[in-house]
């Protein structure tokens, strides 16, 4: 099963698992069509993108987890454009924590490892992109090691409970800029988007933390 919203690309994956002896029994474009061609075709592994229609955000990798939470030992390999550790913990963390994959698609143009790579996962391995490993060590390291001086200063400052104007005037900066160092912050931390309040907490517990 195969979901990618590229047709060029899903027709060169489909002519690829083929001619390795492989059945794709759907190919699709959509979060939505691959979730209901999972339930209609129930195959043996799935393969689909992150980003998919209508948003191209990570429906892909929604449908991939909602999939597995309804079938836990349905084996999926995400690909994915870019290293993203938010999406790929989400993944490992799905399911019944077997079968599962997130491979970078440059890893697709090595034809034979990534023939291999569907293969372990569709016995019930793990199969996880070198690359992500490394930032995923490298988060669970030290998340605070990525922040420059002074967005330190700037999580410290949230920390001691300091509105923006405060750090402002703290830093003798605008407050434009300390909301820019926020963002940033917010971002380097891989905090899920919600309510700035929220991901304000969120951020002071990992500073606490660190």
């Amino acid at each position: 099963m195969l979901a990618e919203d590229s047709v060029l690309l899903r027709d060169g994956l489909t002519g690829l698992l083929a001619r390795f002896g492989h059945e794709v029994v759907a190919a699709v474009g959509d979060a939505e069509a691959l979730v209901a061609a999972v339930t209609e075709h129930v195959p043996d592994v799935v393969v689909t993108d992150v980003r998919m229609p209508p948003g191209f955000q990570d429906e892909g990798l929604h449908a991939a987890v909602r999939l597995r939470e309804e079938r836990p030992t349905l084996p999926v390999l995400v690909l994915s454009q870019y290293v993203q550790r938010a999406y790929a913990a989400e993944l490992l963390d799905s399911g019944d924590g077997t079968g599962v994959g997130y491979l970078l698609k440059d890893r697709v143009g090595q034809v034979e490892e990534f023939v291999d790579a569907l293969a372990e996962v569709a016995d019930g391995g793990t199969v996880v992109d070198p690359e992500v490993v490394r930032q995923l060590l490298r988060r669970r390291r030290d998340p605070l090691e990525r922040l420059s001086p002074r967005e330190r200063e700037v999580l410290a400052l949230i920390a001691e409970g300091r509105s923006n104007a405060a750090i402002a005037r703290q830093l003798v900066v605008s407050e434009a800029a300390v909301g820019k160092h926020i963002g940033s912050i917010l971002a380097k931390l891989d905090l899920p988007p919600a309510t700035e309040t929220h991901r304000r907490v969120l951020a002071v517990l990992t500073y606490l933390r660190g």
